[in-house]
């Protein structure tokens, strides 16, 4: 009789252990779907400046041309964060996800041709997968990882930094492979999207729609706290795409090989990588985060004095305190996505407006750089250049570090405690 009353309750105690290690077997599978995610939003982009003296040999382009292949995806991005959120609403996070990396393979397969036509076709179609990516991870950290954003944001910013350098690092090798050539290198990332979107599609089972949910009344537009966080992402960003286009050959200038300045290069982002995993973790655990905006704005302004004033004296220096800078700028902006919204679907909002604007400021911050180059004949107005940018994601990082909330159009800013 004890056997047959206590069986019940067994069952019960044992179906309870099968749902909680099917949520967590889940809960797994969505924490490495994201990393992978992240592992394919830059080596589309870095792995094609090593490449380009090759692919302009055998297209016939000319330096302009070739020099537009990096900046298309970066527009790209521009143009289409703002959609992204409105996807995600329409089809949910998970299946707007999906097709960001069915977009991404196909652009990836595309620029692999052997035309230069369909080579900027594919840059352009990646460039709208990547950006979707871009957009939708901070809202979905927000959404289902709410108490540990800091944790699961450092994670995936050391994916982005990981495969982003390993892609500059791997396509020259990989195109001199046999018979591959620069479409061979380029096309095998292909495998790693691929890969991700497979694994992703058990995360549609699971699908949450915030269209069904009441419509947030938050005007990011006109909100102060938003437009701050938005300038802090587009000033960060501006200085790695400037420092990444730029650095090698004012590198060279100083008496540098071309080996060591490449070298530097590489050295600026991996050291970038564990201030990437370690600030947004530090950052979640506070309400405000002005103390890493001070920080990461004193260790630019360091970098690029040091540049200016000593040149190739002490040069690991100077740049190993910009890679540690860029790192924790990356990451701590990605997670002020979702450290000043109360709502997922907000945090992508915050993402896809921050990310427009942003990545149009670092299109145009190589250029710029690359103009006063022309004009001066020189390395110092391009770095005062930087330094000045510096000093706006100083001031507006200030703001963006608040202890805030954004909140509904007419309120004020509220406080996060």
């Amino acid at each position: 009789m004890t056997n047959i009353i206590g069986k019940p309750g067994h069952d019960v105690m044992n179906q309870k252990i099968s749902e909680l290690n099917v949520s967590k077997f889940r809960m797994l599978l969505l924490i490495v779907g994201i990393i992978l995610i992240a592992a394919n939003l830059r080596p589309f982009i870095t792995g094609v400046g090593p490449l380009i003296d090759v692919i302009k040999t055998s297209t016939g382009m000319s330096n302009a041309l070739a020099g537009t292949l990096t900046t298309i995806p970066l527009l790209g991005f521009a143009i289409f964060s703002p959609l992204a959120p409105w996807i995600a609403r329409k089809l949910g996070i998970e299946m707007t996800l999906a097709i960001s990396l069915l977009v991404l393979t196909i652009g990836i397969l595309i620029r692999s041709l052997h035309s230069s036509v369909w080579l900027f076709v594919g840059m352009i179609l990646g460039g709208i997968g990547i950006a979707m990516g871009n957009v939708l991870l901070p809202g979905l950290i927000k959404r289902d990882f709410s108490e540990n954003v800091g944790m699961v944001t450092g994670i995936y910013s050391v994916s982005i930094f990981i495969f982003a350098a390993l892609a500059s690092g791997v396509s020259v090798p990989l195109s001199k492979v046999g018979s591959w050539g620069w479409q061979g290198s380029l096309a095998i990332w292909g495998i790693l999207s691929i890969f991700t979107l497979i694994l992703w599609l058990p995360q549609l089972n699971r699908e949450h729609r915030p269209g069904k949910q009441q419509r947030s009344k938050v005007n990011l537009w006109s909100s102060g706290l938003a437009w701050s966080v938005t300038i802090l992402m587009g000033m960060q960003s501006l200085l790695f795409y400037a420092s990444i286009a730029w650095l090698s050959d004012l590198l060279q200038d100083h008496g540098l090989s071309a080996t060591s300045a490449g070298w530097m290069l590489s050295l600026m982002q991996f050291v970038g990588m564990p201030t990437s995993f370690i600030v947004p973790i530090l950052a979640g655990k506070f309400t405000s985060q002005r103390g890493f905006i001070v920080l990461i704005s004193l260790l630019f302004f360091v970098g690029y004095l040091g540049l200016i004033v000593a040149g190739s004296v002490m040069v690991w220096l100077w740049i190993v305190m910009i890679g540690v800078a860029g790192g924790a700028a990356i990451s701590l902006a990605l997670t002020l996505f979702g450290l000043r919204t109360k709502r997922a679907e907000d945090a992508a909002r915050l993402s896809g407006m921050a990310q427009s604007i942003g990545y149009l400021l670092s299109a145009l911050g190589p250029v710029l750089f690359g103009v006063l180059h022309d004009v001066t004949h020189g390395w110092t107005s391009p770095l005062v250049f930087l330094l000045i940018m510096t000093a706006l994601l100083f001031i507006f990082g200030l703001k963006a570090g608040s202890p805030q909330f954004i909140q509904e159009k007419g309120l004020q800013e509220e406080e996060n405690h």
